[in-house]
Parts: structure tokens; C-alpha cells; sequence
């Protein structure tokens, strides 16, 4: 088991004004950021992220999403991170979120819901090395 897991906080989160909140809210529960940067995707750098659902219905939707502005990518460590994390970010639906989730309070909606979570530690490995070399990596 890693101690480490990859998040996006997607451009509808950005947009709002919420990377400082959803940053905080990640600090507290106990997640140090090993990695971090501010940065916009390109239609084809999403594509390239996302290929493992090019056959979903939303694909085109999402990688279109994902490149409509700016996005924070982070890696953060702790113990058993991917799914502590996956717990703190909440439901992909929001209406579906408990109570104090990152969702909960920042998604909008299923397609622009406030941030990416790795699902398991392998995805978490490939989707951090997609943003940050070992350098980048602390």
C-alpha cells in the first residue's frame, strides 16, 4: 500500500475561488502535499490523462472540461492515502456527498464536481508521474 495519492482541483473549484478552502481542507485532514503546481491542460494533455475512459459516453465532455482553465495538481502522503482521500473528497455526485466532504461543499454538480481523486495506489503512481517528474517531488 502507498502513503501517497494524486488530486486535481478541477477549473469549476479554481474558477469559484476555492483552492485556498479545498487546500485547507486537505491539510486538516492530515495530508501533507509532497507536490504541487498551478497550471492549465490542453484538449489533448486531458485526452492523454483521461484515455483509460476514451470509450465513455462522458470522455469528450470531461477532457473538454478539464482544459477550459486553470487546475491545481498535487500529490499528498499519508497513511493508507488513496483511501482517506477518497473518503474526505466524497460521492462524484454531490447530492450523494456526506456532510463535510470537499464535494459536498465545492462540487456543483457530477461533471463539474471541485476535484480528482486517484481510486487506487497504481492509478495514483501513473497519474502523479503524468504532472511531476522526481524533481518535482518532495
Amino acid at each position: 500500500m502507498s502513503n501517497r495519492t494524486f488530486t486535481m482541483i478541477k477549473p469549476d473549484a479554481v474558477k469559484a475561488g476555492n483552492i485556498g478552502n479545498i487546500l485547507q481542507m486537505i491539510n486538516a485532514a492530515g495530508f501533507r502535499i509532497a507536490a504541487m503546481k498551478y497550471l492549465s491542460i490542453s484538449k489533448t494533455q486531458a485526452e492523454k490523462f483521461y484515455e483509460v475512459h476514451a470509450e465513455r459516453p462522458f470522455y469528450g465532455e470531461l477532457t473538454e472540461f478539464m482544459s477550459s482553465g486553470p487546475i491545481v495538481a498535487a500529490i499528498l502522503e499519508k497513511e493508507n492515502a488513496v483511501a482517506d482521500f477518497r473518503k474526505l473528497i466524497g460521492a462524484t455526485n454531490p447530492a450523494n456527498a456526506e456532510e463535510g466532504t470537499i464535494r459536498k461543499a465545492y462540487a456543483k454538480s457530477m461533471g463539474e464536481n471541485a476535484v480528482h481523486g486517484s481510486d487506487s495506489d497504481e492509478n495514483a503512481a501513473i497519474e502523479g508521474s503524468f504532472f511531476f517528474s522526481g524533481l518535482e517531488q518532495f
